[in-house]
Order: C-alpha cells, then sequence, then structure tokens
C-alpha cells in the first residue's frame, strides 16, 4: 500500500511555473489558487521553476517571473527550484526503474508513431512496437538516439480530484507506454513532476484543468516507485473568448505590474470567490488577509468564463 498524505495536518503545496514567457491571467489564477489553499491551511507554498525544455524558454522570464509575484505580494517558502538543475534526481529515478524492468529504450520517430497509433486522450497510444521487439535487432540500433518508455499495465488508475470530481484511467488502454526520457536527451515532465514532488515532499497539489487528464500517469509513476501521493485539486482553466485556453500560442497578454488588486480580485472572482468590491481600494495586504481568511473551495466552479468577463 503506499502512502498517502490526505490524513496528515501538515500542508506543502506549490506553484510550477514554466518559463516561456510572462504570467498571463490563466497563470495568475492558479498562484492565486495555490497560494491562498496552502495559507489557509496554514501551510508551506513553494516555488518551482519547471525550465525542462531550453528551446521553449524565454531568456528572463524566470526572473520576471519571480518579481511580478513579490509585486503581487506572494511570499514563497524556501528557496526556489529550477528543474534544470535537478537532472541527478531524475536519472536515479530512471535508474531504479530500469533496475526493475520497468522502462525500454524506443526508437521510433514521432512520425512512426503517429503512423501507427491511435489517438488518445492525450495524443497517438503508442502501440508498443519496441516493448515487443526487445532484444530483436537491438545491435543494429545502438548507434541511435532512443527515448526511454515505461511499461503500463492495463488496470485503472483513479482520484478524487478536490474539485474536478472522480477520473479513472486505464493507463496501458488510454494512453500506452509513455516517455519519461526523451531522445534529444531531456526529461519528460510526467517523470520530473513526479520525482520534484516527492522530493519537496508536497502533500497537495493545486493546478489547472488542463494537466487533470495527466494525474493518472503521475499516480501510476508514484506507485511505481513507492512515493506517497498527495491530495490534488485542479482548478478551472482559463480561456479567451474563442474557447481557447490562454497561452503564449493564443496570445495571452500578459498580467500588469501596475494595478495589481484589480487583477488578483479578478482572479478570486474567477475561482468562485466573493470578494467585497472595496477590496479594489485597499493594499496588498488587506487583500491577502480577507483572501486567506475567506477561502472556500466549495465554491470553485468546474469551469470558468473567459477571462474577458473578469478582466476588462
Amino acid at each position: 500500500m503506499v502512502d498517502t498524505y490526505t490524513s496528515s495536518a501538515f500542508y506543502r503545496g506549490r506553484f510550477a511555473p514554466s518559463p516561456t514567457g510572462p504570467l498571463h491571467f490563466g497563470s495568475l489564477v492558479t498562484a492565486v489558487g495555490s497560494y491562498l489553499d496552502a495559507k489557509s491551511h496554514s501551510g508551506e507554498w513553494l516555488v518551482r521553476i519547471e525550465d525542462l525544455d531550453p528551446p521553449r524558454e524565454v531568456p528572463g522570464a524566470a526572473r520576471d517571473i519571480l518579481v511580478l509575484l513579490e509585486k503581487l505580494g506572494m511570499e514563497w517558502d524556501g528557496e526556489v527550484v529550477y528543474q534544470s538543475q535537478r537532472h541527478d534526481l531524475y536519472r536515479a529515478a530512471l535508474a531504479r526503474l530500469k533496475k526493475q524492468a520497468l522502462v525500454y529504450p524506443c526508437f521510433c520517430s514521432r512520425k512512426e508513431v503517429a503512423a501507427l497509433s491511435i489517438i488518445g486522450i492525450d495524443g497517438p497510444i503508442y502501440p508498443g512496437t519496441c516493448r515487443n521487439a526487445q532484444g530483436e535487432g537491438q545491435n543494429d540500433k545502438s548507434q541511435k538516439r532512443s527515448a526511454v518508455r515505461v511499461k503500463t499495465e492495463r488496470r485503472s488508475i483513479a482520484l478524487t480530484d478536490r474539485v474536478q470530481g472522480f477520473l479513472s484511467q486505464c493507463i496501458g488502454q488510454d494512453i500506452g507506454d509513455f516517455v519519461l526520457h526523451r531522445a534529444d536527451g531531456l526529461f519528460a515532465y510526467q517523470l520530473a513532476v513526479v520525482v520534484d514532488d516527492a522530493d519537496q515532499w508536497m502533500t497537495h497539489v493545486v493546478r489547472g484543468a488542463d494537466l487533470f487528464d495527466s494525474t493518472p500517469r503521475q499516480i501510476f509513476l508514484q506507485q511505481l516507485l513507492g512515493y506517497p501521493l498527495p491530495a490534488y485539486m485542479h482548478l478551472p482553466l482559463v480561456t479567451n473568448r474563442r474557447g481557447e485556453k490562454l497561452s503564449k500560442q493564443t496570445f495571452a497578454a500578459p498580467v500588469s505590474q501596475f494595478n495589481v488588486l484589480s487583477q488578483l480580485v479578478a482572479a478570486l472572482r474567477f475561482l468562485g470567490q466573493n470578494p467585497p468590491q472595496a477590496l479594489l481600494d485597499s493594499n496588498l495586504e488587506t487583500f491577502w488577509r480577507w483572501a486567506v481568511q475567506h477561502w472556500q473551495t466549495d465554491r470553485i466552479p468546474l469551469s470558468g468564463a473567459p477571462v474577458g468577463f473578469f478582466i476588462k
């Protein structure tokens, strides 16, 4: 039986942005929700910069994110952690899985996988080409770079999210053997986030609903590695008026460093809270005091209205 943190009175949460650009309103909602959930439980709130993919990073974005959090009055506990400095931990976890024969090298290109696969929950479901061919012609491929995939099982992984409710996935059927280490040498998000959350003793994970379908994969890895399971809460996804998730790709406007109170109040309203109008004329200390004291997770909606309804 894998330990869980859910019965513990101790609370440790985190905000884990990727430095691919400035924070937008969707990022702000996640930051505010994770911060308030931690502070309302008298817990710790850590910041982790998820800089796993250098080609996607924007120079200076990590620094700008931290500066903005300070301007928003959000105080984190401990030192900021950078995933780019934690490769030894990911390598050690991968070695543990390899020692148990739970992973294998995959020489298939993305194009080959797409051509052979059916589309599942999160893209093509890997058909097991290299898993089924272990030992066959491996010498011929020794000079070719390979990814590393984890062997999945045809059993269901279930969780009850604090906002989104119940979710069950059969990883082997719905996702297939997924990548933990890419052929280009980069570690995959699914492995890194699991290792980091365990190493940092995260008891609660509060993040956007776009990652809800990834959670069973992470629980699966937590079980394989013998890690405790945190409690999960996935906040409603912020979209634009076309129904697209706010992102750099959809040209989401950055959070302004000016008039931060109006943006914080808008984030609270998006999360179903009911801040008084007077907060707009207060200061950051008053805002956070009220927000922590009145944080109610049962008011958070499953989905949210487009950002334009909250930012005028």
